[in-house]
């Protein structure tokens, strides 16, 4: 909820901004059975237009909570979280939502909507638009993620995982936000699914010059489709550049993720795909 004294800004154009997300200082503290529990102490991140940066780290370092601050879900105790030029607590639920997308885990899709309204909401709750311009834009979105207009009626509960990540990826871009953010895309999909999920978050990364923030324990995503990896550990962002070159950083925490044994395959692809060098 946007704290009632800060007054809402005017949406600077995306022209202007230097840096898509700009996080300064932050710390995020929770109220734990001992006391305080400090998530995130200090941390900083800069991410520019056109990037894919992926955040990765081990349990409980807050890639999720951070999310869900660049989103304004959540407010940091200190620190700052500017998006698209303006600090996130000054843009407003409808602000934030028409300029930021979110893919939750799960797809995050109302069980009682059918996939045409679940992709839909968000333009309705702006309560502005004529219906029939709202169904033509779900429409656009649901072919432009790879589904056909036939699925328009389906329910959630009839669809598959890959089916759910797609209608939550149209939702979540049915705003047309320059600013995507992605948590564990590809979790609970088979490597076949995951492949062309990602093939389509490539595509539409370029197509609609998204910029991209995605969480990911998937290996294969994270060299697919990253340009940039920051990685917490120790309450901050330890190393944050291109995969080869945090692969290279000297921490625990890296030398058993990226190149442990199950990421002896996945580094391959890094000679495959030239996009996450």
């Amino acid at each position: 909820m946007r704290p009632p004294h800060a007054p809402r800004a005017v949406p600077v154009p995306l022209d202007d901004v230097t840096s898509m997300v700009d996080i300064r200082g932050l710390w995020t503290v929770f109220d734990g059975h001992d006391g305080e529990v400090v998530i995130h102490r200090d941390l900083d991140l800069s991410i520019a237009r056109g990037e894919v940066v992926s955040l990765v780290g081990g349990s409980g370092t807050g890639k999720t909570v951070l999310l869900r601050q660049i989103l304004g879900l959540e407010h940091p105790a200190r620190g700052s979280v500017t998006v698209l030029g303006q600090p996130v607590d000054r843009m407003g639920d409808k602000g934030a939502a028409s300029r930021v997308g979110m893919l939750f885990q799960q797809g995050a899709l109302f069980s009682a909507f059918s996939v045409l309204e679940n992709i839909s909401f968000p333009l309705r709750e702006l309560r502005t638009l004529p219906e029939d311009l709202i169904r033509d834009a779900a429409l656009v979105k649901l072919q432009m993620v790879g589904l056909d207009v036939k699925h328009a009626h389906k329910m959630p509960a009839d669809l598959s995982g890959g089916m759910i990540k797609r209608v939550a990826l149209a939702r979540a871009l049915i705003m047309d936000p320059p600013l995507l953010l992605l948590d564990e895309p590809t979790a609970g999909l088979d490597p076949e699914s995951s492949d062309g999920f990602c093939t389509l978050l490539r595509s539409l990364h370029r197509e609609l010059d998204l910029t991209v923030v995605m969480v990911t324990h998937d290996l294969d995503t994270l060299y697919e489709l990253s340009t940039r990896i920051a990685v917490l550990a120790q309450q901050k962002v330890i190393v944050n550049g291109p995969p080869k070159d945090v692969i290279a950083f000297p921490h625990p925490f890296i030398r058993e993720f990226f190149l442990g044994e199950r990421g002896q395959r996945a580094m391959e692809l890094l000679r495959e795909y030239p996009f996450a060098v």
